[in-house]
């Protein structure tokens, strides 16, 4: 793909500093950019690139004052990750989609697949699923009995959806994601023995969800675990049974959560995060990564941090307490030793 700085401006409504027709070729890192590529100054930390990238063009705030001259042309825009989102996905090469539906699928008889779909080879597909308008199914990729694959949903190779889940529209799902494995439900009978609980759930999930590569997400018990509209998993999650992730939270890799536990909306999970069971997260929080998460939030926004999570605040506060230890016990020990000594003196 080749396209001017003009063109581009254009499609992110940006505003042009330098040389409205040069070309760009593709996206680059801002530290490793060639000639020709375009890249953005999203974080401070990265500013002293700016002043010696090759890239042609770079994205940048509306407002941003630049400290040294420039050699690369700007384009200044409300929100640089927006406006790279737009540029990304006008520039995107990733995997290519199937064509149409291989030669080489299993479609049970009573499956029901729209004609626009498109299925790569290896793809099974068991009774009474439903695939509807616009679907992408990679190659090697499993639909179990009774699920549904909303309109214009991508599954990347190897995604298994098993039976009685729902997909909503306009979704992604990567690579080797299992989507309705049986939830982590034993009972010890009487020898103390570990019994399996059938998990009778399904898996729903809603509109406009991403979910990342080698994600699982458990069937319910009795009843479903939800990913409601909107919300983004990040890689190498787990979601235990009757879990709800509410609408537009995201979620950092390898993050865990226990099972019966409530996600409110418009949450942000840092990577690593563990959640225990039959907790209520309240909309807005923030939980910083590595967090241990053993009780609900008490009110919606809160920021949360540490092992086990307290307010992220008092966790800095404490903190800095925490790593001078080793000096405070010295002055305490110096303080105790004037003491005695002064005790001594007093007693003479």
């Amino acid at each position: 793909m080749e396209v001017t700085v003009e063109k581009i401006a254009q499609l992110v409504q940006g505003r042009i500093e330098g040389n409205h027709q040069a070309f760009i070729i593709g996206p680059g890192r801002i530290e490793d950019a060639a000639e020709g590529q375009l890249s953005f100054l999203g974080n401070p930390k990265y500013e002293p690139y700016l002043y010696t990238t090759q890239a042609t063009a770079v994205l940048v705030q509306e407002n941003f004052k630049a400290r040294k001259p420039l050699s690369t042309t700007l384009i200044r825009v409300p929100d640089v990750y927006l406006a790279l989102g737009i540029l990304l996905e006008a520039f995107d090469s990733g995997l290519p989609a199937p064509t149409d539906i291989s030669s080489q699928v299993f479609i049970d008889d009573e499956a029901e697949v729209d004609p626009s779909a498109r299925i790569g080879p290896n793809v099974q597909i068991q009774a009474g699923a439903r695939i509807e308008k616009g679907v992408v199914i990679d190659g090697q990729s499993f639909i179990g009995a009774q699920s549904v694959i909303g309109e214009n949903t991508r599954l990347y190779p190897g995604v298994k959806i098993l039976h009685g889940c729902s997909i909503g529209s306009h979704c992604i799902i990567h690579s080797n994601s299992v989507i309705g494995s049986d939830g982590f439900g034993f009972s010890k009978n009487g020898k103390g023995e570990f019994e399996k609980i059938k998990q009778t759930g399904g898996v729903v999930i809603g509109d406009n969800v991403e979910i990342g590569a080698n994600c699982t997400i458990d069937r319910g018990s009795i009843g479903d675990t939800r990913i409601e509209t909107g919300a983004k998993l990040d890689n190498l999650i787990q979601i235990a049974h009757n879990v709800t992730v509410g609408k537009h939270t995201v979620i950092a890799a390898q993050a865990g959560i226990a099972g019966s536990t409530k996600v409110g909306s418009h949450c942000m999970i840092g990577g690593q995060v563990g959640i225990v069971g039959h907790l209520e997260i309240k909309d807005h929080t923030h939980i910083q990564a590595q967090s241990g998460v053993a009780s609900s939030s008490k009110q919606s926004g809160e920021k949360l941090y540490g092992t086990p999570a307290i307010s992220y605040s008092n966790y800095l506060r404490s903190y800095a307490v925490f790593r001078n230890l080793p000096e405070q016990m010295r002055r305490i020990q110096s303080l105790e030793q004037e003491i005695e000594k002064l005790k001594i003196q007093s007693n003479h």
